[in-house]
């Protein structure tokens, strides 16, 4: 009872500093900036370990499928068992990840240790990013918890703009890709040791909450059957009876899936939260925009292996993508105030598609596709920077507030999946095509150039097409569902100060009225078990 009595003073005493914050920003980059280094340097690390390179696009997919499959289950354990200890063990299962993938030895064992190591990263991440988010809510206040959620927010979005540059970076140095994974197990151990000093955070460790076991089973079913079937199909043969079995066990546990959310009383994906069309409109578009990741393995492979750069000289070419989402994420912040969610999520989505059409001219000479490269990048990660926050705040601010932890999960779950089917699509395209003999454009579209590599730029091209579609949904999605008053616009007018103090006043307030609340529970509770103490000396 003394303990607990020491953990809540602690609590109510400690403020978030800046080496706090840095364990919390590192914790968020090992997934990031470190495993997300596999979209440029997967090749390498198949060709080193003699993994197939249909496997090796599972490997690389597995961790963001993991991340959305269980990002949601992860942070409701988060709020019971406790916010730091939930990131200790992310981070302790990313130590463990991370070692397998880096360790990885060549043959069958090295396979099955990088396929392992993937999902362990992709489980650490679904620890990770909730967790961490709800502690800067927690002990960062007013300004200092605008600069920690803009820290974060660096973290995550930087570090995946710079994960192909990173990865490729070290990839050519001399210890090698092997080396990423090295020293992202030791960044996990600073993470641990710098939130040390952050007191434990669980405001639901009371509660009797459930967990949706048979929603997690048949959504994990239906996601890992699916995905082997986009994956392996081609190897396995689309006609082989393998295929097609894989195919109706994913329609068979996505059916069950919907039927058990719809009756469970704490569901894993709340279906009735798409009855709100913008929520619907924000969400499929957030899952699409986040697939159209997969242009930057299929760009990164085709310059490789084709144009004969290695992984560095490839990745440099991906700077802009950094610079542009990092430099102009603000300017979606803004563009939301004035005019509403639609316009700028509808923007973000057109320089997006943009980006992409860029990308697919692998018809033309290496040198100007460089020249589009650049430009392309740059679009690309502009055209996320304008979406990004107004989809997020048209997404929840549609919510009511009883609703809003669960359309959270379901919109976070959205960016994940994307992410993952994302890659695995446009990259098995690339892989299928690129080694057979196949020229399904030649007589279409005219290739200048070398022509002993014809067969990799058309499936480069139409690796890239798969994200233009995905892209194109996520602008129809936009256009169909989210009406144009959507997300919160505000007046022409910057904020005053005034207003900014009066937000932060209000912040401060809330978290008070939170704490004082806490602080009245635990004093029922102590004298719930003073009165017991009471009446069974009074008994002896």
């Amino acid at each position: 009872m003394t303990t607990t009595r020491q953990s809540v003073e602690m609590a109510k005493e400690f403020k978030g500093n800046d080496s706090a914050l840095l364990g919390i920003v590192l914790a968020v980059i090992t997934f990031w900036l470190f495993a997300q280094t596999t979209l440029n340097i997967g090749p390498a690390m198949g060709q080193d370990i003699n993994t197939p390179a249909t496997v090796m696009n599972i490997a690389i997919s597995l961790s963001a499928l993991f991340s959305g499959m269980f990002i949601v289950v992860a942070g409701g354990f988060a709020d019971r068992i406790g916010r730091v200890r939930m990131t200790t063990i992310g981070n302790i299962l990313g130590i463990i990840g991370s070692l397998l993938v880096g360790l990885a030895i060549t043959g069958g064992v090295g396979n099955v240790m990088l396929i392992i190591g993937r999902i362990l990263q992709g489980l650490s991440a679904a620890c990770i990013m909730p967790a961490t988010m709800a502690l800067l809510k927690t002990y960062w206040q007013g300004a200092a918890r605008q600069r920690a959620v803009s820290m974060w927010s660096i973290g995550s979005w930087g570090g995946s703009g710079l994960a192909a540059i990173f990865g490729g970076f070290m990839a050519s140095k001399a210890l090698g890709w092997r080396s990423i994974f090295i020293i992202c197990a030791l960044i996990s151990v600073v993470s641990i040791l710098l939130m040390r000093q952050i007191p434990e955070d669980a405001p639901a460790k009371d509660a009797g909450a459930k967990t949706d076991v048979p929603g997690i089973f048949t959504l994990a079913t239906f996601v890992l059957t699916l995905l082997l079937v986009v994956t392996q199909g081609s190897t396995i043969g689309w006609t082989n009876w393998i295929t097609w079995t894989l195919l109706a066990v994913s329609i068979i546990a996505l059916t069950l899936f919907i039927r058990v959310e719809n009756k469970s009383e704490a569901p894993l994906v709340d279906f009735s939260l798409f009855k709100n069309p913008v929520f619907t409109g924000a969400t499929i578009s957030n899952l699409m925009i986040n697939a159209t990741a997969g242009l930057i393995p299929v760009t990164l492979w085709v310059l490789q292996d084709a144009a004969g750069m290695d992984a560095a000289t490839a990745g440099y070419y991906t700077l802009g993508y950094a610079i542009f989402i990092i430099a102009f994420i603000r300017v979606g912040e803004k563009l939301l105030q004035r005019f509403g969610a639609k316009k700028p999520m509808m923007w973000g989505a057109m320089i997006v598609i943009a980006a992409i059409i860029l990308l697919m001219g692998t018809n033309v000479m290496t040198q100007t596709y460089l020249v589009l490269a650049i430009i392309a990048f740059s679009l690309f990660g502009l055209g996320l920077a304008f979406y990004a926050t107004p989809s997020t705040d048209a997404a929840l601010s549609a919510l009511p507030d009883d609703k809003a932890g669960a359309g959270s999960g379901v919109y976070k779950m959205a960016s994940s999946l994307g992410a993952a089917f994302g890659a695995a699509i446009p990259t098995t395209i690339y892989t299928v095509l690129s080694t057979s003999d196949s020229t399904l454009l030649g007589s279409a579209i005219e290739f200048t150039g070398r022509q002993d590599n014809t067969a990799v730029r058309e499936a480069a091209m139409l690796g890239l097409g798969a994200t233009l579609v995905m892209a194109l949904i996520a602008l129809s999605s936009i256009i169909l569902f989210v009406p144009g008053d959507a997300g919160s616009k505000t007046s022409d007018s910057a904020p005053t100060k005034a207003d900014e103090l009066l937000a932060t006043a209000k912040e401060d307030l809330a978290a008070a009225e939170e704490k004082a609340a806490k602080a009245q529970e635990e004093a029922r509770l102590a004298r719930q078990r003073y009165e017991e103490a009471q009446e069974a000396l009074a008994k002896e």
